[in-house]
């Protein structure tokens, strides 16, 4: 204070005097955290009761490490011979996970998930808050925490509410490079045949309660909820129905799903969402409209875009029938006929799911955009940068902190796994 009120007032002075009152307010905050932990430790140590096997071994002392600094801490062990495993009642009392305080681990996984890299987890850490945490410790705490956070997801829905007029579930899937030794005899799209990235399920529950004036539809802000799954499209599916349940399926005036037209999530739909709507996304529908007139008439065509856009203004109007018909009457005895007809397969497999003019008409979504963007935001803001190959395990851990976050649910997860590690006391979980 001396030193700040005795020199020259400017921008680079002030920048220093509030790293140092930060550091010199810590100092004794970290004392009164450490104190009131470790009382609370002798008091759950002393009325702790053993569990059938378990030996008492003694005390131990870690340096735990929390917002304000680290501070040792001392707590009994106990030992289970038959299982082969330890205890710390203390730790799952007070959920000191990986030597964190659950504040300090919960901000780490933030970071770690929500920054392009662990490195620069590493340095916001420190930069914002003055707290010291290596990027290789940001990585092992969140991979760690990752893992209950995956399972969290795939939880059984507990059937929840909606006064929304139209509830909409979309899902999409994308590419995450994987490290070599895991897709070793997996076969990709790369010339030789190989694979390079794992398939990557993301799906999205959103509601709409209102269409603007000029009747488009609006959704409901930061009603979009999201979930994220390795496993394959079968297993998917089901995961995205949860979700939905769990948001208010059973209530909702009207559910759609929103998805592309590839045949896996074409069953997915009719598996897990069978009578609701769907829709096939227009901008798909358009990009398959462009390879059907590639094959008629060839994209150097003078006539290619303009017959692109007089297929949109017939999609939405209903037209998808007619647009197949007349196709197919002109492509008629032509050598292109088969590759035509192959690429009006995806229009002939999907036309009630095409008929854009009632859709719009309803007030409906008719684009993906929604999902669409978590893949690019989601997905790819974290695990498709320059260079980063994933374990598939260490992508999954990581996508589930991300979705979780990104659908406003960090809290409740966090609260759900230390009411978890408080049960392993057989003691009573913290208030819901």
């Amino acid at each position: 204070m001396a030193r700040f009120q005795a020199g020259e007032p400017n921008g680079v002075a002030v920048q220093q005097l509030e790293a140092l009152v930060r550091t010199a307010l810590f100092k004794p905050a970290n004392a009164l955290v450490g104190w009131l932990l470790q009382q609370a430790a002798d008091r759950i140590d002393s009325a702790y009761q053993p569990k059938p096997g378990e030996v008492r071994k003694g005390r131990e002392t870690i340096g735990v490490q929390g917002i304000f600094g680290q501070f040792p801490f001392d707590r009994d062990y106990y030992y289970h011979p038959g299982k082969g495993r330890g205890h710390y009642p203390a730790d799952e009392a007070l959920g000191l996970g990986v030597s964190y305080t659950p504040a300090l681990a919960k901000l780490i996984c933030l970071e770690g998930a929500d920054e392009p890299t662990y490195l620069k987890a590493e340095r916001h850490l420190e930069q914002t808050g003055g707290i010291s945490v290596s990027a290789r410790q940001v990585q092992r705490v969140v991979q760690r925490v990752g893992r209950g956070a995956q399972a969290w997801q795939e939880r059984e829905a507990q059937p929840g509410s909606c006064d929304a007029p139209i509830l909409y579930a979309s899902g999409d899937g994308t590419g995450v490079p994987i490290v070599p030794e895991e897709l070793e005899g997996r076969r990709g799209k790369r010339a030789d045949g190989t694979a390079k990235t794992r398939q990557v399920y993301l799906g999205c529950v959103f509601t709409q309660h209102r269409v603007d004036e000029k009747g488009h539809p609006v959704r409901d802000y930061e009603s979009t909820t999201y979930v994220s799954s390795f496993k394959p499209i079968g297993d998917f599916g089901p995961l995205l129905r949860q979700e939905a349940i769990r948001r208010g399926m059973g209530s909702a005036g009207q559910v759609v799903l929103l998805i592309d037209g590839a045949a896996g999530l074409e069953n997915m739909g009719k598996d897990c969402f069978k009578d609701r709507v769907q829709i096939v996304d227009f901008y798909h529908a358009m990009e398959h409209a462009g390879h059907v007139l590639a094959a008629l008439i060839g994209k150097d065509h003078p006539e290619y875009k303009a017959r692109q856009r007089r297929w949109a203004k017939r999609l939405l109007k209903d037209k998808v029938q007619v647009l197949i018909d007349e196709t197919r009457q002109e492509c008629a005895g032509r050598p292109s006929a088969a590759r035509v007809e192959k690429g009006l397969g995806y229009f002939v497999r999907n036309v009630k799911r095409m008929q854009y003019g009632t859709f719009r008409a309803k007030g409906y979504f008719i684009g993906s955009g929604v999902v669409e963007a978590g893949c690019k935001t989601l997905i790819g803001g974290r695990c498709k940068q320059s260079g980063m190959f994933w374990s598939e395990s260490g992508a999954e851990n990581i996508l589930a902190l991300r979705c979780i976050h990104t659908s406003r649910r960090l809290d409740e997860f966090w609260k759900h796994r230390l009411n978890q590690r408080a049960a392993r006391n057989d003691a009573l979980p913290l208030a819901a």
